[in-house]
């Protein structure tokens, strides 16, 4: 399976531009009220996943009779919904995991999002955040990401272990070369791109590479 897309209960102001990062083949995980955001852009999810505490009843019950597949667990549960759909997504071993509505409402729920990435049982698989015009990118040990966008595009790099070693950084204003991060500093925020393509490299450590179009 080369891609599953998961729909989080967050907030989403710009579901055309999302809409158009999905693929045909891609495989459609719900968390819970996530299913909102699937339903407002014409999408019939493979799977919805959480304690539906957030989705109303007759949406739940036109998903099933649409042949959804919902996965329903105990309000009693210790893991947010967001994390069960994560857990479901990787036991399905894809090559990449593409999560929108991950981000904004609630401070902690937020950082929780972000700070899901980093399970140590996810090694192997591209974990992406999307939203409206921002991409993050999770890279681990001997990582690498190249990606594409316009001259003037801003790219922000946060460390999110002690020190990011041997980081280096082409195709942006302010290039690195085997650099160290270190957690809590702002030393890489608000580079920009000088060119269609921008590469990043790391040794050891957790970096989010976070992208920001002009538009």
């Amino acid at each position: 399976m080369s891609r599953i897309v998961i729909f989080a209960n967050g907030i989403i102001t710009d579901a055309p531009r999302l809409r158009a990062y999905l693929r045909p083949d891609d495989l459609i995980i719900c968390a819970d009220g996530g299913t909102r955001h699937a339903h407002q852009m014409g999408l019939i999810p493979h799977i919805i996943v959480g304690d539906l505490d957030s989705l109303e009843p007759e949406l739940a019950s036109h998903m099933e009779q649409a042949g959804v597949e919902i996965q329903r667990h105990s309000p009693h549960k210790d893991q947010t919904d967001l994390e069960l759909a994560l857990q479901l997504a990787v036991s399905k071993e894809p090559r990449e995991i593409m999560l929108m509505g991950a981000l904004g409402g609630r401070l902690d729920q937020m950082l929780g999002n972000i700070m899901l990435l980093t399970r140590p049982e996810y090694v192997g698989i591209r974990l992406t955040v999307v939203e409206a015009n921002q991409t993050a990118v999770l890279l681990r040990n001997h990582d690498s990401l190249t990606l594409q966008g316009q001259i003037g595009d801003t790219l922000s790099l946060i460390p999110l272990t002690a020190t990011v070693t041997n980081v280096t950084l082409q195709g942006v204003a302010w290039p690195l070369i085997n650099a160290t991060l270190t957690l809590g500093s702002t030393w890489t925020i608000s580079n920009q791109l000088t060119a269609p393509v921008a590469t990043v490299q790391i040794g050891l450590g957790l970096l989010l590479v976070i992208h920001l179009t002009l538009n």
